[in-house]
């Protein structure tokens, strides 16, 4: 086997490396270069990227597409930039904002791993005949004793990015290869400078790619005007507060903005897309101790059904993207899977992922997630 666990001599083995035109993926694309690996760059264009060439914070933009081509001319590496902008629009921007109009909080880079990145690119690199596909993200796999390869968080904890991968699924990640896993970010950009690319020193990106200056409500209000009918600020003891312009421009657990005098901080707490009314109310209201997920994606060598039975089975999950695993019990009724945080959480809201680790070490394997179909705070449940 080589380093990729292909059984075939380097050389002969074709690589496509997703580059975005940021370091970590230029980084991936020099490292298996260097190692004699056939490889293969491929960049997406995922929207118009006109009014953001000069935006920093945001990838797949116009100058990330020329970086990238820099770069593979310096790797001396041939490269392939594939318009998918309507495709994206399709499969991201509009789910994205369906989302939000229903007065949930999407996670938009979840849904481009899912259907873009893993499916189309997939498809991409396998008419180039490589036999696997690189990425630059922060994970790391590797073969079990069954064959299947399984998915860990990375060595370097501030960039673990296995929260925006939980739905990739088993074929998927047979298929994938995550270089960097195993280093951290401070090694990549030295190995960047040791490599001569001139963006060793270039900015992550920050920003949901397609949002300018990560104004969300915008990209909304185009799509469904109706999103910004005005309605009622409600507090949970049922006074009519104030009104608001819409309830795209509110997400659960916001303290800020929200236009209305009172003496105490509020915070909001649930909003009700069918009645246009945003429900807000103090800190403690936004506890929620247990989710309903949709979508579940698992992939863990027992099957979910199975370690759930019974009382459920204790796992490590995160809520959010910047928090770290807590401890839950997941359980399933019918079809249903339910996860109860052992120690609650403040501010859920639907649409956002519930990812699944088998325990709380800092390389921990993933067992997949699922997305928030419903998230009740106590003072809502019965």
């Amino acid at each position: 086997m080589n380093s990729l666990d292909i059984a075939k001599r380097p050389e002969d083995t074709r690589v496509v490396v997703a580059m975005s035109g940021g370091v970590d993926s230029s980084v991936v694309a020099g490292l298996l270069a260097a190692q004699g690996y056939d490889v293969v760059g491929v960049t997406l264009q995922l929207y118009d990227h006109g009014e953001a060439t000069h935006r920093k914070g945001a990838c797949c933009a116009g100058q990330d597409i020329h970086d990238a081509r820099r770069v593979a001319a310096t790797l001396n590496i041939p490269h392939y930039v594939l318009d998918y902008e309507e495709r994206f629009k399709r499969s991201v921007i509009a789910p994205f904002a369906n989302a939000y109009q229903q007065g949930e909080t999407p996670v938009p880079c979840i849904a481009c791993n899912q259907s873009v990145k893993f499916v189309d690119l997939m498809e991409v690199a396998r008419d180039l005949g490589a036999d696997v596909l690189a990425t630059g993200h922060y994970v790391q796999s590797r073969r079990g004793d069954d064959g299947r390869r399984q998915l860990f968080r990375p060595v370097d904890g501030d960039r673990d990015q296995t929260y925006f991968l939980f739905a990739t699924t088993q074929s998927q990640l047979d298929y994938l290869r995550f270089p960097l896993g195993g280093m951290s970010k401070a090694a990549v950009r030295e190995m960047a400078r040791e490599m001569g690319l001139e963006i060793a020193e270039k900015h992550d990106s920050q920003d949901i790619c397609f949002v300018p200056q990560g104004k969300y409500a915008d990209i909304i209000r185009k799509m469904h005007p109706e999103a910004v009918a005005t309605g009622e600020i409600v507090h949970l003891d049922g006074r009519v507060l104030g009104t608001h312009d819409g309830i795209v421009n509110y997400t659960i657990g916001q303290r800020k903005g929200l236009g209305v005098a009172a003496g105490e901080p509020l915070y909001v707490i649930k909003l009700e897309h069918k009645t246009c009314r945003v429900i807000v109310g103090p800190r403690e209201a936004l506890k929620t101790h247990t989710v309903r997920l949709r979508n579940v994606n698992w992939l863990g060598a027992t099957p979910l059904a199975e370690l759930s039975a019974g009382n459920g089975a204790p796992v490590e999950v995160k809520v959010r993207s910047t928090r770290g695993p807590q401890p839950a019990v997941i359980q399933m009724q019918g079809d249903e899977v339910f996860v109860t945080l052992v120690s609650g959480e403040y501010g859920i809201s639907p649409g956002q992922a519930c990812v699944f680790y088998a325990d709380d070490t800092a390389t921990s394997e993933v067992w997949g997630g699922g997305f928030i179909a419903e998230a009740v705070p106590q003072v809502f449940a019965a």
